[in-house]
């Protein structure tokens, strides 16, 4: 197979995919100057992992076969007596690299070679599963999904901890806290909790989150909007074009990379952590959903509450009724519950509702038309691996819809202002990592169905967020502790 059989190929996988003549075109004038590929995956955690190769390895045998890695180095994967492992290239994941000259880059799948079968731990090869089994039990024919992931850019970190100290410092030249600076400083900030929509100056982002959108695009990503969000100091959403869920996924990791390799270029830094500010609103990743058959919207009801089918109400009966155990993959971190607090427009109450933005499970309603009929999960966080989170979210709803859970009546109104009694009355989400990976180990059959999720997985996942998260953030002293009680 010759290279320039080999970008063609790319192109045409491309274009299954994504049928924007722009992007194609694009991606046809790169790939003629294409020397390299940079092979993508991602570990159990859900960060992205590498390793490049000249395009001349690319060839008939290692698009079939994969190329070979140490897997016992990556988190999650293998021990050191089981390491070698495959990386086979998903042709249709590739792009243009914007940040590796003459690269393109393809997402791939994990492959043990002495068995010849996808890695079960592979956590795209577990959402691959999760929408292979929506279709095989004929529930629908695609799920699509519509992520809003937020993050901040800041102008700088710092953090350490030893023995005998532990700290972080972050700044912004947007941070409210700064409107006292001496120096370089022309006001301009926004206040806590009321960072949204504000025009320049106020928002000293909009050019880099216009330079984001436009890479994004470039690389085969529908893009939507972006903005301003809540929290002082840099936070913002762009929100993309709704997709299939593994495509999906793929444009999340994406997204992540672009937006933290410009924020780079311009000298500053992208987080995707749930709430690293005190005292304003935290960054989440809420989800939209719909399930469609024969081109058909499942969700879509004339006759239904906010217009929602009984198989929407169903599949928001799964999540809720899963949302536990679904917090120790979808709000995956120790960070992730000073996020889920009351207060700073947390979705926190395990109920839905049309419009409202306190419930867990919100069903917009902009347009009466039936194809954008959906549900959208709010309690989902950025610092998730993604795949694992949609391909949970997905198999609650599916458990939702064949056991016909009933959610129970909407909640309109403001959930935040009701009275202690009636507050009572309303289940929450769990109140840490602890509680979520608990709730999980006690609830994972409905991941296990069709075989998507493992028991080796679901292990793995709970003992490493045990061992490597949840005790070595419990063993530490923590600042505020000094405040409290160092003069007992």
């Amino acid at each position: 197979m010759s290279t320039t059989e080999i970008l063609e190929l790319i192109k045409k996988e491309n274009g299954r995919v994504v049928q924007k003549s722009d992007f194609i075109e694009n991606l046809r004038r790169d790939l003629e100057k294409v020397k390299f590929v940079d092979l993508k995956f991602t570990d159990m955690p859900g960060m992205w992992q590498h390793f490049t190769v000249p395009i001349s390895e690319l060839d008939e045998n290692s698009i079939q076969n994969g190329f070979g890695f140490d897997g016992s180095s990556i988190r999650g994967f293998k021990e050191i007596y089981e390491s070698d492992m495959l990386l086979v290239p998903d042709l249709k994941t590739g792009f243009t690299d914007p940040f590796s000259e003459s690269t393109v880059s393809i997402i791939g799948g994990v492959k043990d070679p002495e068995t010849d079968e996808f890695f079960s731990r592979d956590p795209r090869y577990i959402a691959q599963k999760a929408e292979a089994y929506i279709k095989e039990i004929g529930i629908a024919d695609v799920a699509y999904y519509g992520p809003e992931l937020e993050f901040f850019i800041f102008d700088s970190i710092r953090y350490d901890q030893k023995e005998n100290f532990g700290y972080y410092y972050i700044d912004s030249s947007e941070g409210s806290w700064n409107s006292g600076a001496d120096t370089n400083n022309l006001g301009y900030k926004p206040r806590y909790k009321e960072g949204y929509f504000p025009v320049p100056p106020s928002d000293s982002l909009q050019n880099i989150r216009n330079e984001i959108v436009e890479t994004m695009i470039k690389s085969g990503i529908s893009v939507e909007c972006h903005h301003h969000e809540v929290a002082t100091a840099g936070q913002c959403e762009i929100d993309m074009g709704y997709s299939s869920m593994l495509r999906m996924a793929d444009q999340v990791m994406m997204y992540k990379y672009m937006i933290k390799n410009i924020a780079l270029k311009h000298g500053k830094t992208a987080t995707f952590m749930p709430k690293p500010l005190f005292n304003d609103n935290g960054s989440g990743m809420h989800t939209h959903m719909s399930l469609w058959k024969q081109g058909k919207n499942l969700f879509y009801d004339k006759d239904g509450y906010a217009l929602l089918s009984d198989t929407g109400l169903h599949y928001i009966g799964g999540l809720l009724k899963h949302a536990p155990a679904l917090c120790a993959l979808i709000a995956p971190t120790t960070n992730s519950y000073k996020r889920l607090v009351p207060g700073f427009e947390a979705p926190v109450n395990l109920v839905y509702s049309k419009r409202n933005r306190s419930a867990a499970v919100r069903i917009p309603v902009y347009s009466k038309s039936d194809k954008a009929k959906r549900i959208e999960f709010r309690t989902p966080d950025p610092s998730c691996n993604v795949y694992l989170a949609f391909a949970a979210m997905l198999m609650a709803g599916i458990d939702g819809i064949k056991r016909k859970m009933d959610p129970g009546e909407p909640l309109d109104k403001d959930i935040y202002h009701l009275s202690h009694s009636d507050l009572k009355t309303i289940q929450s989400v769990p109140g840490s990592l602890s509680e979520s990976i608990d709730a999980l180990e006690s609830d994972n059959e409905f991941l296990l169905q069709g075989n998507v999720f493992t028991r080796d997985a679901i292990e793995t996942w709970i003992d490493y967020k045990r061992t490597k998260e949840i005790d070595p953030v419990r063993l530490r002293p923590h600042p505020w502790e000094y405040h409290l009680y160092f003069d007992i």
